[in-house]
């Protein structure tokens, strides 16, 4: 459910305070075609009240914490289904781990990060060192699935950065990465 709110935006919270009167005693001569005033308000309270928790509901609905919110994961949804190869890296940066992020790399694999090309595993580790570990990545959703790859909407944050939506179109060969192209979303 779409919220309307950009990246890093915070919800609304909405309160609701409810108060209920008690419906006065019931006559006993009732007239034909009139409702009791205590139906009416318990009727009212109890439409409100299914309200409220609608709109309670449509608030969990919401697209998770932009990974620069306080206290939120940087891991990305256990609903997003990655594909094996995609997970190795995000997970990799995420763990800050050098030696996982270049093994899922194969030898002669490349990254073309926005207009610049870096090929093979040594250029890509050091690539790695310089620019991504440290950083927070976090899978928003996947844009496209195909049969050599697929090609996620993430939220990177490089360390010290709030961060951006970046599209990371991963093409994957023998269960390693080939070729990850890295833009701006």
């Amino acid at each position: 459910m779409a919220t309307g709110l950009g990246p890093g935006a915070r919800r609304p919270h909405i309160i609701v305070a409810m108060t209920m009167h008690p419906a006065p005693a019931p006559s006993r001569r009732r007239r034909s075609g009139t409702k009791q005033p205590g139906r009416l308000r318990l009727r009212a309270a109890l439409t409100a009240a299914v309200a409220v928790v609608a709109v309670l509901a449509m608030g969990a609905c919401g697209a998770a914490p932009d990974a620069s919110s306080p206290g939120a994961p940087p891991a990305s949804s256990p609903s997003v289904a990655v594909a094996a190869a995609a997970r190795a890296y995000v997970d990799a940066v995420n763990a800050r781990d050098l030696d996982a992020l270049a093994a899922a790399f194969a030898p002669d694999a490349e990254i073309i990060d926005v207009s610049r090309s870096i090929r093979g595993h040594e250029a890509i580790r050091a690539w790695a060192e310089r620019e991504v570990i440290g950083g927070a990545l976090r899978v928003i959703s996947i844009a496209e699935n195909r049969s050599d790859g697929q090609k996620l909407l993430v939220h990177w944050a490089p360390e010290g950065s709030d961060g951006w939506r970046a599209h990371y179109d991963f093409t994957v060969g023998d269960g390693r990465i080939v070729k990850v192209d890295l833009q701006y979303a």
